[in-house]
């Protein structure tokens, strides 16, 4: 039997997956590391869980490769499968199966010796004790995203894939599957995707941005919010105005009630206009500068903005 070792626990190169006219997946290439903590992030139809199932053998590539731990996907894809713990976006799950039923189940199928132990293990770790004799149809969607996280970890596999898993979660319960993921980065390599950017934040080391199928983004968090200008600039006045006074200027966020930030290509010209505005409707500054240390929704908007 081959032995595979997972220090580079996943490789993708020329990824392809068309359907119809539409490129979801357009020839994209990276590569994670055994430990990494990686955020997949883009808008609704970007690709990120097209790449995902295909990473776990649940979709075929049109084009390229997929390997997990040195395995080919689509030439080995049981193996792949034994090495990947996955929480797909639709949890599925038997809602007629009670929760310690179907974890007993999925450790079944995954082979793993002594389930009554591993059962009672994930449950404890993914805090279902209270809800555990409950059937899984019983639950609400945050404990339904519990169990389905605990059906990913219950064979103790050397990579995670979670798309959307703290999707229905109240704070408190975000809190503690954010640790519980972070855990398990520890010494397994986790690929994490969310709309909820303050999670990523939290949780990721590095992250990688896809749009339209292609990767616009790869690299540290760190890096990608470091302390480097933005293409944001920020007023502050005196006086609360309505943002009909910026009319024929690109759309600003208000930020406060007298606070707007622009986002614009040619920061110098929009700070000249706004000077004309204050002027014109003798209004008062408080500041107005260019936004330093931008952060991952800056990032997010900025590479995946239509064009």
């Amino acid at each position: 039997m081959a032995l595979y070792q997972c220090s580079m626990s996943i490789i993708i190169q020329g990824l392809t997956k068309i359907y119809g006219t539409q490129k979801a997946v357009n020839d994209i290439s990276l590569s994670i590391n055994k430990g990494e903590i990686v955020g997949f992030l883009g808008p609704n139809g970007a690709g990120k869980s097209t790449t995902m199932k295909i990473i776990t053998g649940y979709l075929a590539a049109d084009a390229g490769t997929a390997s997990v731990c040195g395995i080919d996907v689509a030439k080995n894809p049981i193996a792949t499968k034994k090495k990947i713990g996955y929480l797909p976006e639709a949890n599925p799950l038997y809602y007629d199966m009670y929760v310690r039923e179907y974890l007993a189940f999925i450790a079944g199928v995954h082979s793993v010796p002594n389930v009554k132990d591993a059962v009672e293990k994930v449950i404890t770790l993914t805090g279902l004790t209270l809800e555990s004799r409950k059937k899984t149809g019983q639950l609400s969607k945050g404990y339904k995203q519990r169990v389905g996280l605990a059906a990913a970890l219950i064979h103790s596999p050397e990579v995670l894939i979670l798309d959307e898993p703290t999707s229905g979660l109240d704070p408190n319960q975000i809190i503690e599957i954010r640790n519980v993921i972070k855990e398990q980065g520890k010494d397994k390599t986790v690929l994490f995707s969310s709309h909820i950017l303050q999670e990523v934040e939290a949780i990721c080391d590095r992250i990688i941005i896809i749009n339209k199928g292609k990767i616009v983004a790869d690299d540290r968090l760190r890096n990608l919010t470091g302390n480097k200008p933005s293409n944001n600039v920020v007023i502050e006045l005196q006086e609360v105005v309505d943002e009909s006074i910026f009319e024929g200027m690109s759309i600003p966020r208000k930020a406060s009630a007298a606070k707007w930030i622009f986002t614009t290509d040619n920061p110098e010209i929009l700070r000249k206009q706004l000077m004309e505005i204050v002027m014109k409707h003798n209004l008062n500054i408080v500041s107005l500068h260019n936004e330093i240390n931008i952060n991952l929704e800056d990032v997010f908007r900025h590479v995946t903005q239509t064009k």
